[in-house]
């Protein structure tokens, strides 16, 4: 079976900086990460820094709740929810309120022609929300550039420093001939392939390669999350948004999509930014300006730090590979009627049977 594969070349001595190239190789599909976690009697509430773990094939999902104020809610209880898979109730083995995971984090920004002006903004607010949220002895963050290639500026780490440094290195590299307002003056060279990914924006290339490369093989007790920068207009990418989400869902990441736009080009897109973070259990925020941009921030970091877990085990205990839908749904009648809204990831990708 073919399968696209990020390539990684080293563009600085120090290793901080490569670009991500796609080359097309052969390749096994590779198995999606699944959650394992630890049996208890009956469901119970606690609050907990680990993912639970269980020794047979559970399925791990977090979730937040929040009420029509869109305040988070802190004391659920596992008979308030239940859970589906592929429509079917599933028996929960277990729940808790996960409150102190370590995080594994890849802030992703966009660099391409319509983020010019306001990639200084952003780039203020990422070091804002890094300074404040990584804790050094338990986080760690990747830091992303793209445009129509995508460049690893910064590995996982948790040296401040280091993702300070990171940010501040990422630009906007005008195409050749570029006057501004995203006008280009004159004519490419024929053989000018650069030209076109310069100017462009690979969005979902991006989050794949992220998911795939840098979020998957992240630690098993971490919560992964992806911090999108973007006004949501792909123009390049060869994978599309389902491509994406799956990857995300394959390494357990959750998506936060951060809209800012430009006036003098088409805006923001909302609609794709809330379906790629819907499908993958994040939020869209869609900032007015810097003040708005620090706060989408630092809800964020309330909502990673405040989500509830639950653990089952699958009545279809079939090592497929297939892809079965999610939902949790309220069912105590007061959190009901107060229109208590639960935020999750979709779907899951089952294990494959080991081959003899």
């Amino acid at each position: 079976m073919k399968k696209w594969l990020f390539v990684f070349t080293a563009v600085s001595a120090l290793g901080t900086s490569m670009i991500i190239g796609l080359c097309r190789a052969s390749a096994q599909q590779a198995t999606p990460p699944s959650a394992a976690a630890t049996p208890t009697p009956k469901p119970t509430i606690a609050d907990d820094d680990e993912v639970i773990k269980i020794e047979t094939e559970a399925v791990n999902v977090l979730f937040t709740a929040q009420d029509r104020n869109r305040r988070l809610l802190t004391n659920l209880k596992p008979e308030d929810v239940r859970i589906l898979e592929n429509g079917q109730p599933q028996q929960i083995s277990a729940f808790s309120r996960q409150i102190d995971l370590p995080l594994s984090l890849a802030i992703l920004i966009d660099t391409s022609a319509s983020q010019e002006r306001t990639l200084p903004e952003e780039k203020e607010a990422a070091i804002s929300f890094i300074e404040s949220v990584v804790r050094p002895e338990k986080d760690e963050v990747s830091i992303i550039s793209f445009t129509g290639d995508s460049t690893l500026e910064q590995g996982m780490t948790n040296n401040i420093v280091r993702l300070r440094h990171a940010v501040d290195r990422v630009q906007f590299v005008p195409p050749s001939g570029y006057i501004g307002g995203g006008v280009i003056a004159g004519t490419p060279p024929v053989s000018g392939s650069n030209q076109a990914v310069a100017g462009s924006t690979a969005i979902w290339d991006c989050i794949w390669v992220t998911s795939d490369e840098i979020l998957g093989p992240a630690p098993d007790k971490t919560r992964r999350a992806i911090i999108l920068l973007t006004d949501g207009y792909d123009t390049f990418s060869r994978k599309k948004l389902d491509d994406a989400a799956k990857a995300a869902q394959k390494a357990e990441a959750v998506v936060y999509s951060v809209g800012i736009g430009d006036k003098f080009y088409d805006g923001v897109n909302k609609g794709v930014l809330e379906k790629i973070s819907e499908k993958t259990g994040g939020r869209a925020y869609f900032p007015k300006d810097e003040i708005e941009l620090r706060e989408a921030f630092k809800q964020i970091q309330e909502e990673m730090r405040s989500q509830y877990l639950i653990a089952y085990e699958p009545t279809n205990g079939a090592k497929d590979g297939s892809y079965r839908t999610i939902e949790i749904q309220m069912v105590n009648p007061q959190l009901q009627k107060e229109k208590v809204k639960l935020t999750h990831r979709q779907g899951y990708f089952a294990k494959t049977a080991a081959k003899k």
